[in-house]
């Protein structure tokens, strides 16, 4: 194998990195991030499409949905795609 062979490897490598591998680390960690800031009350999309809204938080890794009055539903918090409305959150 010549130096230049090495070198090209290497280059090869890098571009992939910062192509490929880094902004999909990245875009984990921000989801991750978003599922553990969920709260009661946030209206959510799951990756289904389904839209409710947070009714209750478990601790094993679970929501409570309200889909549509008196409609819940249990769901795996990382299934949650998107969050369209955050409540605020309570003084005091």
């Amino acid at each position: 194998m010549r130096p230049g062979d090495l070198l090209m490897l290497a280059a090869i490598f890098a571009i992939m990195y910062f192509l490929l591998i880094r902004p999909q680390q990245k875009k984990l960690k921000d989801h991750q991030a978003m599922v553990k800031a969920l709260r009661r009350g946030d209206q959510v999309v799951t990756q289904g499409g389904l839209i409710g809204k947070v009714t209750k938080v478990k601790e094993d890794n679970e929501l409570e949905l309200e889909l549509a009055q008196g409609v819940k539903v249990r769901v795996v918090q990382s299934t949650i795609s998107q969050v369209l409305s955050k409540t605020e959150p309570a003084e005091g």
